[in-house]
């Protein structure tokens, strides 16, 4: 293998899986208060949540990966993604660790419109990158539609 390889695998991954690993210990600090709290009816199974992270961690991954190993990520998409990756963090902390559902609903909404930018910022260099990645959004949509029921609910 040669050093950019090495170094584009450790920059890609290596992030995504730094999010995702201090987004889970967040998540693990406040999960009995989650579990105490009254949740919709119609609540997704928890099985599902780390499922779909999961899939959004590893198509990000992916993404960045074949890009920086192509022709190299422009900044702004590396600023996006590492504003998008801050929030999700902040809001695992605010969220799960100091139990501010409020909060966390204006946590999620400002990381949303994040999202949202930045896949139309992809969209412009490389389509297929974003429409791979449409599933983050739509599921921060979904994380804040749940969000705004535990703080209504309790």
């Amino acid at each position: 293998m040669n050093k950019n390889l090495i170094k584009n695998i450790v920059l890609t991954f290596g992030s995504v899986i730094l999010v995702s690993v201090l987004g889970s210990i967040f998540v693990n600090l406040g999960m009995e208060w989650f579990d105490s709290l009254v949740k919709p009816s119609q609540w997704i199974p928890d099985y599902v949540i780390p499922i779909v992270w999961t899939v959004i961690y590893i198509t990000a991954g992916i993404v960045l990966f074949l890009w920086a190993n192509n022709e190299g990520i422009p900044n702004q998409i590396v600023v996006l993604f590492v504003i998008n990756g801050v929030l999700n963090v902040l809001w695992c902390l605010v969220f799960f660790t100091l139990n501010q559902t409020f909060l966390g609903i204006v946590t999620i909404l400002i990381n949303f419109i994040f999202a949202v930018y930045l896949i139309m910022q992809i969209d412009k260099y490389r389509p297929i990158y974003s429409r791979a990645l449409l599933i983050y959004p739509v599921w921060l949509l979904v994380a804040t539609s749940l969000n705004l029921a535990v703080w209504i609910l309790n």
